[in-house]
Order: C-alpha cells, then sequence, then structure tokens
C-alpha cells in the first residue's frame, strides 16, 4: 500500500512574528490561536519562546550599528589626516629634489 508523506508547511518569518504577537498580548488562549492560524499550540508556544528569548537582541542592534557608525567616522577622518600628510611629505620630498 502507498502512504502519501505529507510536506511541511513552511512559515515566513512576518508570520510567525504576527502569531507570537497574538498570543503576547494574551486575548484568546493558544487553543483559540491554534485554530484561527491553523497550528498546533505547541508550535505556537515554541514560538512565542523562541521570540522572547531573542527580544533583547533588538535593543543590541541599533547600539552595536551607532557604535560602527561612531567608528567608522573616526576611521574616515584619520584617513583624511594620513593622506593630507603624505600629500605634504611628498611635496616637500619634490623640493628637495629626492
Amino acid at each position: 500500500m502507498g502512504t502519501t508523506k505529507k510536506s511541511r508547511r513552511k512559515f515566513s518569518n512576518e508570520f510567525r512574528a504576527k502569531v507570537c504577537i497574538e498570543a503576547l498580548k494574551e486575548q484568546k488562549t493558544l487553543s483559540e490561536l491554534a485554530i484561527k492560524f491553523e497550528l498546533h499550540p505547541e508550535v505556537i508556544s515554541n514560538w512565542k519562546t523562541a521570540f522572547l528569548n531573542k527580544a533583547s537582541g533588538v535593543f543590541g542592534i541599533e547600539q552595536s550599528q551607532a557604535e560602527d557608525s561612531q567608528c567608522s567616522d573616526e576611521l574616515y577622518k584619520r584617513i583624511g589626516q594620513l593622506e593630507m600628510e603624505n600629500q605634504f611629505l611628498k611635496k616637500s620630498l619634490v623640493k628637495l629634489g629626492l
């Protein structure tokens, strides 16, 4: 007898976030959300846990990007300074005939 294999459904990150936010609102039970989104309650619970575990990282990204931007600005400033010094030294060498 042939058995049909049920393929796994794939969900976008946007869909998962939407389900997690609904679960966090706690306006409906996990069972109600499972029916609404056609998911098993345990899947929703796992997504919610993962969402909460990674939530603190959202704020770290902004800070990290700000620090990277500040570091880049300092590096560009230093590069400009070194280029000016290099040009000055080249002109000095030309004047000396070297």
